[in-house]
């Protein structure tokens, strides 16, 4: 008979508990994974607990093993890593990294899982679908050596991007956010940092992770003639407005979108999910990332922690959650 295991679901709005779960026999082409860790992304995760996915993106923001459906009773999250306790030999006993939501153990098929390397701690793979989003930002983006680069919104997706870019040879970069706070993030990534008051302007690009309409705004301001603006941020049911009206055509902008579920054929021809997921996971390797995870709770104390996070009340990139050794 399979573990017992327990899920943490949103209830309604504002509101969510723990559930027990009936775990089904894993099949020849399917593995048992024991959570070790997941991680609550702080923008997408809040903005679906407070009930705010538009009707109009209930199937597009569907993660890939959610329950339920939106906005609620709904079982929601994409950054777990285990260790697999049934399935092929060749993966028993391994640290895996999967996007499934806050769950104490589940079964999925084999495709779902990506091995984590071993010089990647498990604390710290909980990053991986995060850093995966800023790879794909980048593959859109395409910088170039020398490039004047800003990232404008230093949260969870922001400094990963910002830490990326930071082993790019010949660029100069700059981390922008209303919150001097992050400086000591921006410093522990080894980025430059400043306020959108004092952020440097004539860029070639820069990237936007604010989810504001002020910071969005701020990034058309700092771009150069012929600079593009790429978009990173999701707004839910709020709506942007910009001034399009006044250097915009004049410098011949551009603003364009980065799409994380998918790979941009033009971008990376013949890459797909698999290649971006090892990618990221290799990536983390650099111990520079774990400036990113800035608290840690035990799965137990999710339906209380859940509403502090979405409130603000406690400031945060990546919150992970840490499951107990099984009995």
């Amino acid at each position: 008979m399979n573990p017992a295991a327990r899920a943490f679901w949103l209830s309604s709005p504002g509101h969510g508990e723990l559930r027990d779960v009936t775990l089904p026999e894993p099949g020849d082409d399917e593995v048992l994974v024991r959570a070790l860790y997941s991680g609550v992304s702080r923008g997408t995760e809040t903005l679906v607990f407070r009930g705010g996915v538009p009707t109009s993106q209930h199937d597009v923001m569907r993660a890939p093993f959610q329950e339920g459906d939106f906005p609620a009773p709904v079982k929601y999250g994409y950054l777990s890593v285990g260790v697999v306790e049934r399935g092929p030999a060749a993966l028993i006993g391994r640290t895996v990294f999967c996007l499934y939501p806050h769950q104490s153990r589940y079964v999925v098929p084999v495709s779902a899982v990506t091995v984590v390397p071993d010089r990647v701690p498990a604390a710290r793979a909980v990053l991986a679908g995060t850093v995966e989003t800023a790879v794909n930002a980048l593959w859109d983006a395409a910088p170039q050596i020398g490039d004047r680069i800003s990232v404008v919104g230093g949260g969870m997706v922001g400094c990963s991007v910002a830490a990326l870019l930071a082993r790019f040879p010949g660029i100069r970069l700059q981390l922008v956010d209303a919150d001097p706070a992050r400086a000591e993030t921006a410093k522990a990534l080894g980025v430059d940092f400043a306020t959108p008051a004092d952020a440097t302007g004539e860029r070639d690009l820069v990237i936007h992770a604010s989810a504001t309409e002020q910071g969005l705004t701020r990034a058309l301001e700092l771009l150069a003639p012929e600079g593009t603006v790429v978009e990173l941020s999701w707004y839910g049911d709020r709506r942007v407005t910009l001034p399009l009206g006044e250097a915009f055509h004049s410098r011949r902008l551009t603003l364009r979108a980065s799409q994380v579920g998918t790979v941009s054929p033009a971008a990376r021809p013949g890459r797909g999910y698999a290649e971006r997921m090892a990618l990221a996971l290799d990536l983390l390797a650099d111990p520079a990332l774990d400036a990113l995870i800035t608290g840690e709770s035990g799965f137990a104390e999710l339906p209380e922690l859940m509403p502090r996070l979405t409130s603000g009340e406690i400031p945060a990139l990546c919150h992970r959650i840490r499951y107990p050794d099984p009995a």
